[in-house]
């Protein structure tokens, strides 16, 4: 698909909209949106730090793309260790978890972005997002961290399709969320956990699912991937090596979801969807 004169005059309102700012720190996660982002702090002229944070909430294969798309920009690039999800507010798990996750956060990156003599903090949230139950906007607007391009009014669509016009290699890659988000809330987030839902999602990506949610029901794992996978995961052969490896990772019972991949399927009803 081409890029409309509509999508590319909303690239360029991001663009003007970060040359507006004495220097950037854009938090950077590896994902398209972010990396747009930093494509476009790269245009904008402007000094620009992209940062990273690792934590076991995040599958540690982001770190490898992240770098990689920082490095194909040219734009400076740090890591930061962040321990925050070890947080009793955090790991009881309620709704107000991610806000929790992203006050602290990003009050660090203030602070690094202070330190560098940044003027501003960015981050990579679109329009689309608005139809989300994203707690963690909360913090993000009591921090004064700006969201360039949902000030844009660019769509997740548009800026996939921006992203492969900029050659971005990871412009149809899936969307990847907090590791946190399959646990249950009201279920506390052990580390532990999360090591295992990280190794067993990577596990069967390797089988050739494109997108993968393990949701941890205690000593059930529910797996979610695309519809049109279900019958990949159905092969005699891929079957036994899922289920041999999940029993081993620590869970009893292994299912598979047949209504397949969703954001959100721990949202009770009157909750927007994650």
């Amino acid at each position: 698909m081409k890029v409309d004169n509509k999508v590319w005059a909303k690239y360029q309102r991001l663009i003007k909209r970060l040359k507006s700012c004495d220097g950037l720190l854009v938090a950077f996660s590896g994902g398209v949106d972010s990396s747009l982002l930093l494509k476009a702090a790269v245009d904008a002229g402007v000094r620009v730090l992209a940062v990273t944070v690792v934590s076991p909430i995040h599958h540690r294969e982001e770190i490898v793309i992240a770098r990689k798309i920082a490095r194909k920009l040219g734009a400076p690039f740090r890591l930061i260790q962040s321990d925050d999800y070890l947080r009793e507010e955090f790991k009881k798990n309620d709704y107000r978890r991610c806000y929790y996750c992203k006050r602290a956060i990003f009050a660090r990156l203030k602070e690094m972005a202070r330190t560098e003599g940044l003027e501003a903090v960015v981050e990579g949230s679109n329009l689309d997002d608005e139809n989300d139950y994203r707690p963690g906007t909360k913090a993000l607007s009591e921090l004064e961290v700006c969201s360039p391009l949902k000030e844009a009014g660019l769509r997740k669509v548009e800026i996939r399709l921006l992203a492969r016009s900029f050659g971005l290699p990871n412009w149809d890659r899936p969307a990847n969320a907090c590791l946190a988000t399959r646990i249950p809330y009201g279920q506390p987030v052990e580390p532990e956990w999360l090591e295992k839902i990280a190794a067993g999602e990577t596990f069967l990506r390797k089988l050739g699912f494109s997108q993968v949610r393990l949701r941890h029901h205690g000593e059930l794992v529910r797996i979610e991937v695309w519809p049109q996978e279900i019958s990949l995961a159905l092969r005699p052969q891929n079957r036994d090596k899922i289920r041999r490896r999940l029993k081993k990772l620590g869970w009893r019972y292994i299912s598979l979801d047949l209504e397949g991949y969703r954001t959100g399927s721990f949202n009770p009803d009157g909750l927007k969807k994650i």
